[in-house]
């Protein structure tokens, strides 16, 4: 799990949303000239920014401030707190300058982050086509190793069908496996996305493999009662046999849960509490000053920003994804352990 230093939260809100993100990204895009004129060499003093600064900042699309910190010497792959470099950060928000910026200093189309995504998984989770056509276009590498997750099944299990059709035309494997052996399709039927499904099918999948557990298509279907779904990757003898079998043979199905139905975890430290409370209660001001002023975009930016804080304030000390979290566990030594599932705040859906 991430954790984020409060304190620099707090600094970087106030400094960097003072400005409208449009005005900021205006002044800073620069010439063409600009972009390729290649990564400086690093000034002597240049300290590069801490982690979690680092990923606030691209994340809030300050392309100004990446610019700075290259010009001084920062490494193109240089990683932040979550998601990964900023290349993959950049393809998260589906930022085209931002990419431009990043590859044309050096950045590693292909790097992967500690659980293995690359910034084309990132574009394709979040159905960010332009971004994934870009990448392309790049020479971004479009099929993982064998036994990995893919840029097509995190697209499938986002239910992004724009962006599957645009990678399955540009070769990427239909029946690629993951970790634990589970195919495109079967992530589809988990997810319930009948109209990928077909497409997927329609284009060849394979509705037969299974998983190092024993399970497919089918028997995924049938463990969530998608019935349409499983008429669909079945044929009708497969069907009436299923269909026949005692439902305690498919076992209980395990969704996409909301954090809050994690297993209850010790409580935070008040301390800890107090001050994040603290922050959050001088940001809320800062938020109302911006809106005020009528800078209302950098006033939103800063209110998700709070929201944020205020899921990290109540998972303090807990075991529990961070908001909006794609979990994937896969094992193939322990396919009893396999687990896939959206973890988001309540009441708020998935991105």
């Amino acid at each position: 799990m991430w954790r984020y230093s409060i304190s620099t939260l707090v600094g970087l809100c106030a400094v960097a949303l003072l400005l409208p993100a449009d005005v900021s990204r205006a002044q800073e895009e620069g010439t063409a000239d600009e972009i390729s004129a290649g990564k400086a060499a690093a000034s002597p003093e240049f300290t590069p920014p801490d982690a979690v600064t680092f990923g606030m900042r691209l994340e809030s699309g300050d392309i100004a401030q990446l610019r700075h910190w290259l010009d001084a010497g920062l490494d193109p792959d240089y990683l932040a707190d979550r998601i990964g470099t900023g290349l993959m950060i950049a393809a998260w928000q589906g930022d085209i300058p931002m990419m431009d910026l990043l590859v044309a200093r050096g950045a590693d189309l292909d790097k992967a982050n500690a659980l293995g995504e690359r910034a084309l998984m990132h574009a394709s989770w979040r159905g960010q086509a332009d971004a994934v056509k870009w990448l392309l276009a790049h020479g971004a590498r479009i099929n993982s190793d064998p036994f990995q997750w893919s840029a097509l099944h995190y697209a499938v299990f986002g239910g992004k069908g724009e962006v599957a059709a645009l990678l399955l035309e540009h070769g990427a494997d239909i029946n690629a496996r993951s970790t634990n052996g589970s195919s495109v399709l079967m992530m589809a039927v988990y997810e319930g996305h009948e109209d990928l499904v077909r497409q997927l099918i329609e284009r060849g999948a394979d509705t037969g493999v299974k998983n190092d557990w024993g399970d497919g298509a089918l028997a995924w279907a049938f463990k969530f009662k998608r019935h349409a779904i499983a008429r669909l990757v079945a044929t009708q003898e497969e069907f009436v046999a299923a269909a026949n079998l005692p439902r305690t043979q498919w076992g209980e199905p395990v969704r996409s849960d909301p954090a809050a139905s994690a297993p209850a975890q010790p409580e935070p430290d008040e301390a800890t509490i107090d001050a994040t409370a603290a922050r959050i209660e001088e940001l809320l001001k800062l938020s109302g000053i911006l809106a005020s002023r009528g800078l209302t975009e950098a006033a939103g930016k800063l209110d998700r920003r709070i929201a944020a804080m205020r899921a990290q304030r109540a998972r303090a000390n807990r075991d529990i994804p961070s908001i909006a979290v794609f979990e994937i566990s896969a094992s193939r030594a322990s396919p009893g352990e396999q687990k896939a599932r959206l973890v988001f705040e309540p009441g708020g859906p998935p991105p």
